[in-house]
């Protein structure tokens, strides 16, 4: 029994000293921890926070890092989207109407373009860039009171009708983000995706919306009513006018007719005016050709007369001149009558040609015809000049 004591002591006493040696080894690793990192991974959807001496040291983008000091180490901060979903079934209206909300989007920590806001809000909101459950949770609170004041600003309508609901997601979107500003967090892709409405409220909608079809449905009607006697009245007015029109185009063409006559009578009344001139102006243009002719004739007489005057004038002057010269002749020819005879000599020598014949016979005979023979000279040389020759020769 001792023997069996004594070896159950010396288990326990190893199993002691093994766990104390566990112990110490964890310590000294936990320690050793607080002096290096090495080859630590920062994702691609991750930034890197790098601390020394308690402090952050750097922000640092995807990669793998490794240092060596005091109290070193390297933590990482998710920028992927983190969805949440929050859902109020009991919100307010501007007119005292409950209606329930869902609201779902996107949460999103800083990254490394926001490396000052990182180490401004590190030491503060350093559980919510770490854990998507606190994120989520503080973001689900702030975008209730959001909708909250949201909705709580709008009407009934203005909240569920149309594109009210669009301008409703625009507030919310912008209450949330500017709430979680704060905090270095953004909010994105924020959607409305159902709007609830209580069973007591849903029952008075439709009594609205069946009351309100009723009221335009009886609006409809008598707009269809007053439509119709509108235009039963508009057709009876209608063949009143088309009755008064035919009337009055009657009338209207009476009047274009009369107007037509008097236009053709006017210009019948022209026309005969204007020949009535027109034979006016033939017979002052033919009165007119007539004294214009009468007055070329005598013109042309009184041309014909002085030119008459003139020729005689001139057969005047001419005989004057011819009788003058004749005179001067007569007086030169008394008073030389050798000059005569020898004009005469020559005029009757000039008027003969040398085949012409003479025959000279005394006054009161008749020449005979004497054929030219032997020994027979019955012709005269009238190449030669008489007065120089002097001879003749009779048969």
């Amino acid at each position: 029994m001792e023997n069996r004591r004594r070896i159950s002591g010396k288990t326990i006493g190893k199993l002691f000293l093994i766990i104390g040696g566990l112990i110490i080894v964890v310590i000294i690793f936990n320690m050793m921890g607080n002096f290096f990192y090495f080859i630590n991974p920062v994702e691609e959807q991750e930034v890197g926070v790098q601390f020394e001496n308690r402090r952050i040291k750097d922000i640092v983008g995807p990669g793998v890092y490794s240092d060596v000091g005091i109290f070193v180490d390297l933590q990482t901060i998710s920028t992927q989207a983190i969805p949440f979903a929050v859902e109020d079934q009991e919100i307010i209206t501007s007119d005292k109407q409950r209606i329930g909300l869902k609201v779902t989007g996107d949460i999103f920590r800083p990254g490394l373009e926001d490396q000052d806001l990182i180490q401004s809000q590190w030491s503060r909101y350093r559980g919510i860039y770490l854990d998507d459950t606190l994120a989520r949770a503080r973001v689900e609170d702030l975008a209730r009171q959001s909708m909250k004041v949201c909705v709580g600003d709008r009407t009934f309508d203005n909240n569920i009708i149309g594109i009210s609901r669009d301008a409703l997601r625009a507030c919310i979107d912008t209450e949330v983000n500017e709430l979680v500003a704060e905090l270095g967090l953004r909010v994105e892709n924020l959607v409305i995706p159902d709007v609830i409405l209580s069973e007591a409220v849903q029952v008075a909608l439709d009594a609205i919306v069946q009351s309100r079809l009723e009221t335009e449905k009886a609006a409809q009607d008598q707009l269809r009513a007053s439509a119709e006697a509108s235009a039963e009245q508009a057709k009876q007015e209608g063949q009143i006018r088309v009755e008064q029109s035919r009337i009055q185009e009657q009338a209207r063409q009476g009047i274009l007719l009369a107007q037509l006559e008097q236009e053709q009578l006017a210009a019948q009344l022209a026309v005969i005016e204007q020949q009535k001139q027109n034979d006016l102006a033939t017979v002052d243009k033919q009165q007119a050709v007539t004294l214009a002719e009468r007055e070329r004739d005598l013109l042309v007489a009184q041309e014909d007369l002085e030119i008459a005057r003139i020729v005689a004038e001139r057969a005047i002057v001419d005989a004057q001149a011819r009788t003058a010269v004749e005179q001067v002749l007569a007086v030169l020819y008394e008073t030389n009558p050798e000059y005569l005879t020898l004009l005469l000599a020559q005029a009757n020598a000039s008027a003969l040609n040398a085949t012409d014949k003479v025959i000279f016979t005394p006054e009161g005979t008749v020449p005979n015809l004497v054929l030219a023979g032997p020994g027979i000279v019955p012709t005269v040389d009238t190449t030669a000049n008489p007065a120089t020759d002097g001879t003749e020769t009779s048969p």
